[in-house]
């Protein structure tokens, strides 16, 4: 029983996603709860035109109401003594609040896993909320058998705020399937962008942590040493009338595409893909830039460089926007710089960050949990 808080667009729900189409159906009944995603975020299984069975938790959305999510974990817990899962798997922040307090009230015996996809930890966030999540995932941690984490540096922030510990925890890196390429011209075409100009890419949504905003300001930077540079935009969220005030100026070189099912083409037409967080977990963005065979220019944040090979498949800068730029029109400059990381990283996170090693990890984490909390103990397998 998979349980995520909405499958909005993000690394959460591709995770989810490949787990749902390529699990092996002869081993595992595996089946996912989750809420509707709000008006204003995309929608990964509609953008993608998955047709992955879902059971809808009404009141399962990402903000903490009370009242709502009091009727979310009654749902949850009549939901698991329905199906009588042998594992219950939660993901996101208030999925695995009320996943794990199901689990343990409904009496079904399920072995609880948890996934961490990043944290609340980091000086950016408010220290209210910082001290609040330190403290009920502390409390949550023993009410689970596994805790995931998809990085290393992901798992031992989480271990240094006195979450969990050592032997609970399991890294399991991303894994990610990108779609056939487009041809580089014709994905130009389609966007409405110059066949000759350098193009860097931003994929992701427009939300505080990723700061997109910073993206508008290094793409300022970078316009005055490379004037017919174009920047591209693909998402949205609750930042989007900001970065369309800080564009205005610029607009001629910017393409704001919104949320598109096509993401391929976003990647096809770009030459350097940048990420600008302020924090992170293991972004997919990067991964799919690097099955792209495109060189990224990212903020030094999480388990960043868990994906980016500084130097090798990609230049990773502080928060600074001029060091962001100048790491941007290097790439830029010196396209066969940008064509060897661009092969490196292509390289690199096919290898590392398949969606089929995704499920081999999480098919052998299934099957390591037999006998625990009562999973399996009828010898069955959901």
């Amino acid at each position: 029983m998979e349980i995520i808080a909405t499958m909005k667009v993000g690394g959460p729900a591709t995770q989810v996603s490949g787990l749902c189409e390529r699990l092996n159906p002869e081993e595992f009944d595996h089946r996912l709860y989750t809420g509707y995603v709000d008006g204003g975020e995309g929608d990964h299984l509609q953008l993608r035109g998955m047709t992955v069975p879902v059971h809808r938790i009404p009141n399962l959305g990402r903000f903490v109401r009370p009242i709502d999510d009091s009727r979310a974990l009654l749902r949850l817990i009549s939901a698991m003594r329905a199906f009588r899962p042998h594992i219950v798997h939660t993901r996101t922040t208030k999925a695995g609040a009320l996943g794990r307090v199901a689990a343990r009230l409904s009496g079904v015996g399920a072995a609880r896993v948890h996934v961490f996809h990043g944290h609340f930890l980091h000086p950016h966030c408010p220290r209210l909320k910082r001290s609040v999540y330190r403290r009920s995932e502390r409390l949550l941690a023993p009410m689970s058998d596994r805790l995931v984490a998809v990085g290393t540096q992901v798992r031992d922030d989480l271990l240094e705020a006195g979450i969990g510990y050592p032997e609970q925890y399991v890294v399991i890196l991303p894994g990610v399937r990108l779609g056939p390429m487009p041809d580089r011209l014709a994905a130009r075409a389609a966007l409405g962008l110059p066949a000759g100009a350098p193009v860097v890419a931003y994929v992701g949504r427009l939300a505080k942590s990723k700061r997109p905003d910073r993206f508008a300001e290094v793409a300022g930077a970078v316009l005055q040493q490379v004037p017919d540079c174009r920047f591209v935009v693909c998402g949205s969220g609750e930042l989007k009338e900001k970065v369309e005030r800080i564009v205005h100026p610029m607009w001629d070189s910017f393409r704001l595409l919104g949320w598109r099912r096509d993401v391929e083409l976003v990647y096809a037409a770009a030459d350097v893909v940048m990420l600008t967080s302020d924090h992170e977990g293991t972004p997919v963005t990067l991964v799919e830039a690097g099955m792209a065979g495109l060189p990224v220019v990212a903020t030094h944040v999480g388990s960043v460089p868990e994906i980016v090979r500084d130097g090798s498949t990609g230049l990773l800068s502080g928060p600074d926007v001029w060091e962001l730029a100048s790491h941007t029109v290097r790439l830029l400059s010196d396209p066969a710089l940008a064509r060897r990381m661009g092969e490196s990283a292509r390289a690199w996170t096919t290898r590392s960050f398949g969606v089929d090693r995704l499920v081999a990890d999480t098919e052998s984490l299934y099957r390591s949990l037999r006998g625990t909390s009562g999973a399996w103990a009828d010898g069955g397998s959901r």
